[in-house]
């Protein structure tokens, strides 16, 4: 692996996860805390419309998927604020129609396929410098206004009707973290892909809550997780020439099930 290190593509590769791994470390900790999980996924699935969309108007790839994705998840939070009851539904809907778009758009450009495939199932070997630029400014953003914002943030994620009585503007909080989610999402597709992103964003924080005591502590260890994985899953798939973006995964997975099974009865503990 040492000398893999000597390739442009390898380095960016590992910058390009370790840039994931923090941004998994507040945008995934808020996911899991929120029950944002199905919400993320909707995100992810309906930005492959933005993806096949841009390959048949000829748009950049990258400002596609954030552009639909963006449109998506202001109807998304909407959706979730004004109808909590049946919220589910419509994302599956949109998820589904999403995905549709996306098939439809690609089935009528003509030589998609790797393109394409690579925001299914992630390339993180072709990360190049502005997708690198993309990532850390999205990284630098979402770690400064979690640590700017963390004690609204930490009675808005546990009680939001405290949240108001207090004065925390808990619409903005919300519509302003699914934002956060869709462009992390659109960042993430390039590591893992739109298939895997939901997994990279949930079994970092889910194995951290076990180990934390606050919201903060939880962010951090979520994200030295993700590292941990996301380092793990490249040299596996360097190693034994694999996809990447499932090596990373597969590495999760497979923790997550040893810490369960080492550390049955810690349930962890979030709460300041």
């Amino acid at each position: 692996m040492i000398e893999a290190l000597q390739y442009d593509f390898m380095r960016n590769a590992l910058m390009a996860a370790f840039l994931a791994s923090a941004i998994c470390g507040v945008i995934g900790t808020l996911v899991v805390i929120k029950r944002f999980v199905i919400l993320a996924g909707g995100i992810a699935h309906a930005a492959y419309g933005g993806v096949g969309m841009a390959l048949f108007f000829g748009f950049p790839l990258r400002a596609g998927a954030i552009s639909f994705s963006m449109v998506i998840s202001l109807i998304l939070a909407r959706i979730t604020l004004r109808e909590k009851t049946r919220s589910d539904t419509i994302i599956g809907v949109i998820w589904a129609v999403g995905m549709a778009l996306g098939v439809i758009f690609a089935d009528l450009t003509p030589g998609y396929g790797v393109q394409l495939m690579s925001y299914l199932f992630g390339s993180i070997l072709s990360v190049n410098s502005i997708d690198l630029y993309l990532m850390a400014g999205i990284t630098a953003a979402t770690w400064g206004l979690f640590a700017w914002n963390y004690r609204a943030l930490l009675v808005y994620a546990y009680d939001e009707d405290f949240a108001r009585i207090r004065g925390i503007p808990v619409t903005l909080f919300h519509y302003g973290i699914v934002v956060m989610i869709s462009l992390s999402v659109v960042m993430l597709i390039r590591v893992v892909g739109l298939i895997l992103v939901i997994a990279l964003l949930t079994i970092p924080p889910y194995m951290a809550e076990r180990f934390s005591r606050s919201l903060m502590g939880m962010a951090w260890i979520s994200f030295l997780l993700s590292l941990v994985f996301s380092f793990a899953g490249l040299i596996l798939s360097y190693n034994m020439n694999l996809t990447s973006g499932a090596s990373i995964i597969l590495v999760a997975a497979v923790s997550y099930f040893l810490s369960s099974v080492i550390f049955p009865g810690n349930k962890g503990g979030t709460g300041s």
